[in-house]
Order: structure tokens, then sequence, then C-alpha cells
């Protein structure tokens, strides 16, 4: 039976990819490389970095793809997603059939931690109802961006005997939050509609990278500056990844 690794290699920083990871790459006969277009090259040469450096197998291949672009024009999110999934398991499938053989291995290099955030295990779900060739998966956890975030900034993410609640700036634009929150996805910053009064931010980008930008502070204070400094960061890079973690004041 083929065997799929899905690989968490961490938020950016080749030297958080863990001996586990290492060791699971070097098992793969196929590595896949999702390519997402000449304004996002960078994440498929970081992807190739972390082979250079650590891949010793010399029968690995790396086998890059083209990611599908999500169709903004359908009107309900939820079926944006659904279609752009369904894409991307269709090519998921034609790779696990065309570049692995019947005992073949092949690794998914996943961004931070598969099961945060990340879609590829839903995804190969998709694959295996569709009918596609048997295979097992197994995963390899990976640093999340959530602790490279606390991490560069020095803080717990939890305060003592305080829950921590993880969304997305899609659902923070829904309602304030009344607890430590940590935000990913905010590609609109849905903090600037929170009373900035009531809340301290810890903001990171490309985080434990040689590009890490850091901002941290009273809401009010610092939201235009990180504002300002994320369109600029977006507009030299051509992307951007970063987090936050609101804390109500007391």
């Amino acid at each position: 039976m083929r065997t799929l690794l899905v690989v968490g290699i961490g938020p950016g920083n080749p030297e958080q990819v863990t001996i586990e990871a290492i060791n699971a790459l070097n098992r793969a006969d196929a590595l896949f490389i999702p390519q997402k277009g000449a304004d996002k090259a960078d994440l498929a040469d970081l992807r190739r970095e972390i082979v250079a450096r650590y891949v010793t197998n010399p029968a690995a291949r790396l086998v890059p793809f083209a990611m599908p672009v999500r169709d903004e024009a359908t009107a309900s999110y939820a079926a944006r997603v659904a279609d752009w999934h369904q894409a991307i398991a269709a090519i998921h499938a034609r790779l696990i059939a065309e570049e692995l053989g019947e005992d073949g291995t092949g690794a998914f290099l996943v961004w931070g931690d598969p099961s945060l955030y990340d879609s590829t295990l839903r995804i190969l779900a998709r694959v295996r109802e569709a009918g596609a060739p048997p295979f097992s998966v197994t995963v390899i956890p990976g640093i999340t961006s959530l602790q490279a975030l606390t991490a560069a900034h020095a803080i717990p993410l939890n305060r003592v005997g305080e829950p921590v609640l993880v969304t997305t700036g899609r659902r923070l634009a829904e309602a304030p939050p009344d607890t430590d929150t940590v935000v990913m996805l905010d590609g609109k910053l849905a903090f600037k509609a929170l009373d900035g009064e009531d809340y301290d931010i810890h903001w990171g980008a490309y985080l434990g990278t040689p590009d890490e930008i850091l901002v941290s502070g009273r809401l009010s204070q610092v939201a235009e500056k990180i504002e300002r400094r994320r369109a600029e960061a977006r507009a030299r890079h051509g992307w951007i990844m970063d987090t936050y973690l609101l804390r109500r004041r007391a």
C-alpha cells in the first residue's frame, strides 16, 4: 500500500524542522512541492531549501505541482473553499497514482503543523473517498505559528487558569473576544474594529525567519503601525504570513 507522510515543517525557519520530520522526509520517494505562482515563489523555495539541507536520500525526487486558485467570485465562503479543496484533491489523486508505486512513499511538506488551520488532511480524506489508489497517512507534527509567536515575544500563550481561543479574522469580525484570542488568516485586519483601549496585541509576521517583524502594545497605540508595516512587507515580498494574540486588558 502507498504511504503518505504529512510533515509539519514549522512556520518558516528551517532550523525549526524537527528531527522526526527530517527522518520522515528521508523515507519519501517523492517530495511534493506546491507552486503558488510567481508572487509566492518564496514559499516553494523555502521547501526546496529544507529538502536541500536535510534530505540525504538519493532516491528522493522533488515533484512540483501547480496549486489551483480559489474562485473568489463564488458568493458563499463555504462553497468557495469546498470547490477549491475538491480541485486540489483531484491533483493529489493524480500525484498519488502517477508518482508513487504500489509500495511507494510520498511526502507533503506542510507549513506549521498539519492539525492547525491547514487542510491537507481534509483534502486527503476527499482523495480517499474519490476512489484513489489505497494509501495510509502518517502525520508528523510541526512547530506552529502560535509557538513561534509567543517565543518571539517571550510571553506565555495562556494566563494562569485562563483559556485561549484560536480563531480566524473572519470569526473575530463577528464578535469581540471576551478571552485571550489567537487570530490567524486575518487578511482584512479585523482587530481594527475593536475598541483598542480594551486590548493588548502581540503581532508577528514571517515568524522565525530573517524577515520577522514583531509589534506589541496597547491595540489603540499600535494598530496603525501594524497595518502600515504589514502593507509594506506584503508589497515587498508579494505575500505575508502573520498572526497575533489579543489580550483583554484587566
